[in-house]
C-alpha cells in the first residue's frame, strides 16, 4: 500500500546522510534505553527541512534538521519549531510528542531535533493504491481536516499563556514585507521580479484583528489519518512557520496548495495533495465553512488569496535558489522555476478581478 508513512521512506539521499558516529552518542545520551544502532531512512515528501526516520529495535523516532546553505532569517529555526510544538501539545492534541533538542550545531552540521513517530496514512499527490473512499468518506476527510485548522485557530493563545510562540501584532506587514524581501532576494534570472503583486499587497493589506496560533502549513500531506477510521486525524506535522498571526492569511496559505478539479491541467500537475478527487471541497466551499464554523463574515477574500499564492511562489523560489546553488541535489527541485511563473501570473490575474 502505497502512501503510507513507511512507502514515503526511501534511502538517504546523497550528500545528506546523517553521520552516526557524532549522532548516536547524543541520542543515546538522551534515550538511555537505546542500545543498537539504527535503519535510516529519509522521507521523500519534504522540500524544505529534512526529515529521517530511525527504527531502533525498542524506538522508533523522527529526526528533522535544516537543510545545508544560506538560510533566510528565522527560517528553519529547529530549537523554536521544538519549544513551540512541546508548549502547544497539551492545548492541541494533535502535535506530535516532542523528545529533544538538539541547538550545537557541531554534532550534526544543523540544530535538530527527535519527536515521536505517528503511524497511519499521509495523503500524497493521489489517493494510496488499494484504498477505495466513496465520495461521502472523502467529504468527511475533508471536514475533518478544515476542523482541526478551525480547532487551532480557537485555542486561546492568552489565556492559555503561550503569547511567546509569536511577535502578534503587526503579523499582517511582518508578512508581507517579509515575503516581498524573501522572495527579491531568492529571485534568480529566469522569474518575474513580481514587482506589481508586492506593491499591490503593500498597498492593501486589510486591518489587524482576531490574532490566533496559525500552523502556516497546513495541507493535507502534513497530517497523518488514521488508517482504521480515515475522519480520525492522528497528528499535525511541520509546524516550522507557526505564529500568532491572521487566521485568514493562515487560510490564504493552505488554500494556495488547494487544487481543485476545475483548475488548469498545470497546476493538476504539480499538486501536493488529491484536493481535486471526488468528495472533497472547492476553495469558494472551504471558505463558506470555514465562515460558518467561525462566525465570520468575509466579504473580498482577494488579500488573502494574493498573499497565499505569493507566499507559495517565496518559498518555491527559496527552494529553486539553493538547487541553483548546489546547496540540494535533489532533482524534484530543477524545474520550480516555472511554478514561480505560473503562481506570479496567478497573483496577477487574482488581483485584476474586482472581487
Amino acid at each position: 500500500m502505497s502512501n503510507t508513512i513507511k512507502d514515503l521512506e526511501k534511502q538517504q539521499r546523497s550528500g545528506e546522510e546523517l553521520d552516526l558516529n557524532s549522532l548516536l552518542p547524543w541520542i543515546k545520551n538522551h534515550i538511555p534505553t537505546i542500545d543498537d544502532n539504527p535503519t535510516i531512512t529519509q522521507f521523500s515528501g519534504g522540500a524544505s527541512n529534512w526529515t529521517y526516520r530511525l527504527q531502533f529495535n525498542q524506538h522508533d523516532i523522527i529526526l528533522r534538521r535544516a537543510p545545508l546553505g544560506k538560510k533566510a532569517a528565522g527560517a528553519h529555526d529547529m530549537p523554536r519549531e521544538f519549544k513551540l510544538q512541546q508548549k502547544l501539545k497539551p492545548h492541541y492534541p494533535y502535535v506530535p510528542e516532542m523528545i529533544a533538542v538538539c541547538e550545537d550545531e557541531s554534532v550534526l552540521g544543523s540544530t535538530f531535533y527527535l519527536m515521536e513517530r505517528l503511524e497511519g496514512i499521509i495523503l500524497r499527490k493521489n489517493p494510496p493504491k488499494g484504498i477505495h473512499w466513496d465520495e461521502d468518506t472523502v467529504r468527511k476527510i475533508c471536514y475533518s481536516f478544515w476542523d482541526k485548522m478551525i480547532h487551532l485557530h480557537n485555542v486561546d493563545y492568552k489565556k492559555e499563556g503561550l503569547q511567546d510562540l509569536g511577535k502578534g501584532e503587526g503579523y499582517i506587514e511582518r508578512q508581507i514585507i517579509g515575503w516581498n524581501k524573501r522572495y527579491v532576494n531568492a529571485k534568480t534570472w529566469n522569474v518575474p521580479s513580481g514587482k506589481k503583486v508586492r506593491q499591490w499587497l503593500e498597498n492593501n493589506m486589510p486591518k489587524e484583528e482576531n490574532l490566533c496560533i496559525t500552523h502556516n502549513d497546513f495541507r493535507l500531506d502534513n497530517v497523518v489519518i488514521d488508517r482504521s477510521d480515515p475522519e480520525n486525524i492522528l497528528g499535525v506535522l511541520d509546524w516550522e512557520l507557526a505564529a500568532i498571526g491572521d487566521p485568514l492569511m493562515d487560510l490564504g496559505n493552505s488554500l494556495a496548495y488547494w487544487v481543485q478539479e476545475q483548475d488548469d491541467f498545470f497546476v493538476k500537475s504539480i499538486r501536493r495533495q488529491p484536493s481535486n478527487i471526488p468528495g472533497m471541497l472547492t476553495r469558494q466551499e472551504i471558505i463558506d465553512y470555514y465562515c460558518l464554523k467561525t462566525g465570520r463574515t468575509i466579504e473580498d477574500f482577494r488579500f488573502y488569496r494574493v498573499y497565499g499564492l505569493f507566499r507559495l511562489a517565496g518559498i518555491v523560489q527559496q527552494i529553486y535558489f539553493r538547487y541553483s546553488k548546489g546547496y540540494t541535489k535533489n532533482k524534484a527541485f530543477k524545474n520550480f522555476w516555472l511554478i514561480s511563473i505560473y503562481l506570479i501570473k496567478t497573483c496577477e490575474n487574482i488581483i485584476k478581478r474586482k472581487k
